[in-house]
């Protein structure tokens, strides 16, 4: 998932994939249900596996059950926020927020040849010291206030256009990212969009939801042209 872009700019070859994020918590086999349909309903880069307040045991049985089902699908699985575990699950790598540790201590933990992404928020700064110290992509947001819970930073799609602008490592767009409010994230530059509730939450299921989110992406890549007006 973390090939480099295209040449900013260049339309003919420009992409924008779907992230998935697990919801903080859940019961295993009921959500490997989930994932399968969701990973059914169309193109996937990455699950992010995010049970924050789990038991280390309860994390690595999860990725145990996940894993192969990402693989059977070709999608990266992460483990958030603890590259012990990540390194010891065997998943294909880690992604750590401003509370975890470094990415230079991430990459120690999990190995030269394991995916590592980094939150970076509103932060230019942090983003580049990320990029500098060997992640993988960067992860930028909240775009949108959430449902549930007070964002921590409000971000302004410009932020994304000035990464595209200024380097050709890939990054995330997330926060409370729907198909319908996702299209200018794309458009600025968002190599992968991260979605959570709309996904596990959608009313017609996963598999629709990524359906949908995959359409939304594609419209925003390639929009319609605009006829010019008649004489």
């Amino acid at each position: 998932m973390t090939e480099r872009r295209a040449a900013a700019g260049d339309s003919e070859t420009s992409t924008c994939r779907l992230y998935l994020v697990t919801p903080e918590v859940f019961e295993t086999q009921r959500f490997a249900i989930q994932l399968r349909n969701a990973l059914a309903g169309g193109d996937v880069a990455c699950v992010r596996l995010r049970l924050k307040s789990a038991s280390d045991a309860v994390i690595l049985q999860a990725a145990a059950v996940l894993h192969p089902i990402c693989l059977d699908h070709d999608v990266a699985l992460l483990v958030s926020g603890r590259p012990e575990l990540a390194a010891q699950s065997g998943v294909d790598g880690v992604h750590v927020g401003r509370e975890d540790k470094s990415c230079a201590e991430a990459r120690a933990a999990v190995g030269a040849g394991a995916i590592v992404g980094v939150s970076c928020h509103d932060s230019r700064h942090l983003a580049i010291e990320a990029a500098e110290a060997g992640a993988d992509y960067v992860e930028f947001g909240a775009f949108f206030p959430p449902a549930t819970k007070t964002a921590q930073t409000a971000v302004e799609p410009n932020l994304l256009r000035w990464w595209r602008d200024l380097m050709e490592l890939p990054c995330v767009a997330i926060g409370a990212i729907t198909p319908p409010n996702c299209g200018p994230l794309v458009a600025a530059g968002a190599d992968f969009i991260a979605a959570s509730s709309a996904i596990w939450d959608d009313p017609a299921g996963p598999g629709a939801a990524v359906a949908a989110f995959n359409r939304a992406i594609a419209a925003a890549l390639d929009p319609p042209a605009i006829s010019p007006p008649s004489p």
